[in-house]
C-alpha cells in the first residue's frame, strides 16, 4: 500500500514528479537578466493527488511530517504549503477549474542547500495539475507559473532560473539559458566528466536577507549606468567609474555573464573548471555572498588532483558546493574531501552523486 492510500483511503489519481538543480555557472545573474548554466540532480520531488469531492485541499508533507488544509479562498498558515496554493491559484487564475484535493508530497530533494527543492515541488504540483486537469500548458509555462507561485505566495522575489531547469533540465546534459528571452540550448557536459555535489553543512540563515540586499545593489547600479538591467553593460570601463559596492557587485555580474558564454562554445573540461573556479573567486570577493567554512570547501575541492573546478552554488552564506570532476572519480573526491572538510571541523556531506540511503 503507498503512503497516499494509507493516509487517504485510496489511490492517487495523478502522481508526478520534478527534479533539483545544480547550476554550474551564471550565479547571481537570473535576476539581471543574464545567462545561466544549470543541470538537474537525480533527486525528485514527488506530488500525488486526487479530488476529494470538497472545496478543500488536504496536504500532507511526508519529508517535513506536516500537514495543512486550505481553500481557493482562504490559503494555508503553514509556509511549505504557500508553494503548492500558488501553483492551485494561478492554476485557476488561467481558467481552470480546480476541485479540492488530497495531496501527498514526497522529496527527495535536499532541502536549505541552494538545490532548488522550491521549485521542484512547484513543477511536480504543477505538471499534476497539468495531468489531472487536462491544461494546454507547455513546460516553459509551467516554469512560469512556478516561478509566480513563489513570487506571489511564497514572498521569494526569484529569478526564472530554478523553475525553468526544474522543468526542462536533465541529469545528462546543461541547460544554457538566456533568463530574459528565456533562449535556451541543451548542451552536453564537458567530455569525460562527472559532477560532485557537497553540502557544506552551514545553514544559509543570511541567505535570504542578503540576496534581497543583493538585487537591490544591482537595480541601483543599473540605474546608474543607465541600463534596463546589468545584462546590458558593453562598456566594462563604466563599471570602475561605480561606488563601492556596487561596482563589485556589477563586475562580478558582468564577468558571471561572460563565463557562461565562454563555457557554452564546446570547451575542454580543464578550461570549464577554471571558470568555476573564477566564478567562485567572484562571488566571494566582487559579490560577496560566501563565508570562511564554503571557501575551505572550495579550496578543498580545487586542490583535489581528479577537480577540474569548483565553486559554491546557489545564494551563498552556505549551502551547497559543486565541482567538475574527471569521469568515475566524484564519488572518491566526495568521501575524501568530506572526511579532510571534517578534520577541520566541519560537517559536510556528498549530495552527489547520489548516496544509495536516498
Amino acid at each position: 500500500m503507498s503512503q497516499f492510500e494509507a493516509l487517504f483511503g485510496a489511490a492517487p489519481a495523478v502522481t508526478a514528479d520534478a527534479p533539483g538543480r545544480v547550476n554550474l555557472l551564471g550565479e547571481h545573474t537570473d535576476y539581471n537578466d543574464g545567462f545561466v548554466l544549470p543541470t538537474a540532480i537525480p533527486q525528485r520531488t514527488t506530488v500525488a493527488i486526487r479530488p476529494n469531492g470538497t472545496d478543500t485541499f488536504v496536504v500532507r508533507a511526508e519529508t517535513l511530517d506536516c500537514e495543512a488544509r486550505f481553500t481557493l479562498d482562504q490559503g494555508p498558515s503553514e509556509h511549505f504549503a504557500s508553494y503548492l496554493y500558488g501553483c492551485i491559484r494561478g492554476v485557476a487564475e488561467q481558467g481552470a477549474d480546480v476541485p479540492g484535493l488530497d495531496i501527498h508530497v514526497d522529496s527527495k530533494v535536499p532541502m536549505g542547500v541552494g538545490l532548488s527543492s522550491s521549485a521542484a515541488l512547484e513543477v511536480a504540483m504543477l505538471r499534476a495539475l497539468r495531468e489531472l486537469l487536462g491544461l494546454s500548458i507547455d513546460d516553459v509555462r509551467i516554469a512560469q507559473l512556478a516561478q509566480r507561485a513563489e513570487i506571489d505566495y511564497a514572498g521569494v522575489n526569484c529569478g526564472i532560473m530554478d523553475q525553468m531547469a526544474s522543468s526542462l533540465a536533465d541529469q545528462r546534459h546543461m541547460l544554457f539559458l538566456d533568463t530574459r528571452s528565456l533562449e535556451r540550448r541543451v548542451l552536453s557536459m564537458p567530455p569525460a566528466t562527472e559532477l560532485l555535489v557537497v553540502d557544506s553543512g552551514l545553514s544559509r540563515s543570511l541567505a535570504a536577507s542578503a540576496y534581497n540586499q543583493r538585487r537591490d545593489e544591482c537595480e541601483r547600479a543599473a540605474q546608474q549606468l543607465g541600463v534596463a538591467s546589468l545584462r546590458d553593460v558593453e562598456d566594462v570601463a563604466a563599471v570602475e567609474s561605480l561606488p563601492e559596492p556596487l561596482r563589485q557587485r556589477t563586475r562580478h555580474v558582468v564577468s558571471e555573464n561572460a563565463r557562461v558564454l565562454r563555457a557554452i562554445e564546446g570547451i575542454e573540461a580543464e578550461e570549464f573548471g577554471r571558470l568555476m573556479n573564477a566564478s567562485h573567486a567572484s562571488l566571494r570577493d566582487d559579490y560577496e555572498v560566501s563565508v570562511p567554512p564554503l571557501d575551505m570547501l572550495v579550496d578543498l575541492l580545487q586542490q583535489h588532483p581528479a577537480v577540474h573546478g569548483a565553486r559554491l552554488t546557489g545564494a551563498g552564506f552556505g549551502g551547497a558546493c559543486v565541482a567538475l570532476c574527471r569521469d568515475g572519480e566524484a564519488e572518491r573526491v566526495g568521501r575524501e574531501v568530506v572526511e579532510r572538510y571534517g578534520q577541520a571541523g566541519q560537517n559536510g556531506r556528498v549530495l552527489v552523486p547520489a548516496q544509495e540511503a536516498e
